[in-house]
C-alpha cells in the first residue's frame, strides 16, 4: 500500500499515446524578428483523436497552426505529417490536411452546395456522392442549396468542416473554431468532431484557449505557454490505476484512530484525506475493515482541466 504524505496538488497523468503519430513536430522553432514565438516545440500527435492544442492568447496556437498548413516556415525544425515533411514534401504533406484556420471563408452570394462544388473541382478525387455524404454528416441538407449569406456561424462553421473534409484528409486542422458560436452550436461543432474520429477515423489537431469545451471536446490535450510545450495531458483514455488521487474516506467520529493506523494523510473538515493510488485505495478500506473501523464513504477528489491549467501556467494570463 502506497500513501503519499506530502500536500502537493496531485498531478494529472500523463498521455499514452499509442500507434504511429499523425504529426510530429521535430524541435519546431519559429521566431519574427528577435522575438522567439515557438520555442522547441517537439510532439506527437497520434492517429484518430481530437487532440487539443491549449493556451492562452498570444501563446503561439495560430502560429503553430500556420506552420503545420505552410502559411508560415517555420525558422527550424520539421513538422512531419502522415511521414511527409512539410518543409520538404509540402505537396504529399499537405495533401492529408484540411483546415480551417480562424475563420471558413466561403462564397456568400453561392449557396452551401455551390460551395463545395466549386472547392471539389480542385481535386479529382471527391465525387458528388462524396459531397451528399458530407452535407448529410454535418446535418445540412436541409439548407445546402440557400445561399451562404443566410446561415448562421454554426451553419457557416459546420460547412466549413464539410469543405474540409470532403476529401478525406486524415488530419483536420481548427484554430479557435468555437470563437462565435453559441451553446448549442458549440455542442453540435462537439459532437461533430468526435463523430469524424470514430467514423473516419480522422484525426482532430483543434486550438483553443476555452478550457471547459476543451476538456468536453479532446482526448488528449497539449499545454503551451508563451511558445514553449509544458505538459500533455490525456482526458478521456483509460484511467491509470498507478496514478495518484487525493481520496476522502469517511470514517465517522474514529477518524483520529484511523489517521493514526495508516501513519499518513490528513484531517480536512472532519475528513481522512489520503494522496494514494487506485490500488491503495482497495487496500486502505480492507485495512479498515479488518480493524473495526467503519467505511461509510469513499469519495476521490477530481480535479477539472482548468485546475490542471491554472496549476501548470501559475495563472495562464495572456502572453
Amino acid at each position: 500500500m502506497e500513501i503519499i504524505s506530502d500536500k502537493m496538488p496531485v498531478p494529472g497523468s500523463k498521455s499514452k499515446m499509442t500507434g504511429d503519430p499523425v504529426v510530429r513536430f521535430d524541435n519546431v522553432v519559429k521566431r519574427i524578428g528577435r522575438k522567439t514565438i515557438i520555442e522547441g516545440l517537439t510532439l506527437d500527435v497520434p492517429p484518430g483523436q481530437v487532440f487539443g492544442f491549449l493556451g492562452p492568447n498570444g501563446s503561439g496556437k495560430t502560429t503553430t497552426i500556420r506552420m503545420m498548413t505552410g502559411l508560415m516556415a517555420p525558422s527550424s525544425g520539421d513538422i512531419v505529417i502522415d511521414g511527409r515533411s512539410i518543409t520538404r514534401d509540402f505537396e504529399q504533406a499537405i495533401s492529408q490536411v484540411g483546415a480551417i484556420v480562424e475563420n471558413p471563408e466561403m462564397y456568400s452570394y453561392l449557396s452551401g452546395y455551390r460551395n463545395l462544388k466549386q472547392y471539389a473541382r480542385m481535386r479529382s478525387d471527391v465525387t458528388k456522392e462524396r459531397i451528399d455524404e458530407v452535407v448529410q454528416f454535418t446535418g445540412l441538407d436541409r439548407r445546402i442549396h440557400d445561399k451562404v449569406s443566410t446561415y448562421s456561424l454554426g451553419m457557416r462553421q459546420r460547412l466549413g468542416v464539410a469543405q474540409a473534409i470532403l476529401h478525406r484528409p486524415k488530419l483536420l486542422i481548427l484554430d479557435e473554431p468555437t470563437n462565435g458560436l453559441d451553446p448549442q452550436g458549440i455542442r453540435e461543432l462537439r459532437d461533430y468532431l468526435r463523430e469524424l474520429t470514430r467514423k473516419e477515423g480522422t484525426t482532430v489537431f483543434v486550438s483553443s484557449h476555452l478550457l471547459s469545451e476543451m476538456e468536453l471536446m479532446c482526448d488528449t490535450v497539449a499545454i503551451i505557454q508563451a511558445g514553449k510545450l509544458i505538459d500533455v495531458r490525456e482526458l478521456h483514455g483509460e484511467a491509470d490505476i498507478h496514478a495518484t488521487l487525493e481520496t476522502i474516506f469517511d470514517v465517522g467520529e474514529r477518524i483520529e484512530e484511523a489517521l493514526a493506523l495508516l501513519g499518513g494523510g490528513e484531517i480536512r473538515s472532519g475528513q481522512l484525506v489520503v494522496r494514494t493510488n487506485r490500488e491503495g485505495i482497495a487496500e486502505i478500506n480492507n485495512l479498515f475493515v479488518q480493524a473495526g473501523i467503519a467505511v461509510y464513504g469513499i469519495r476521490a477528489l477530481t480535479r477539472t482541466l482548468e485546475d490542471q491549467f491554472l496549476e501548470m501556467t501559475g495563472g495562464g494570463g495572456i502572453v
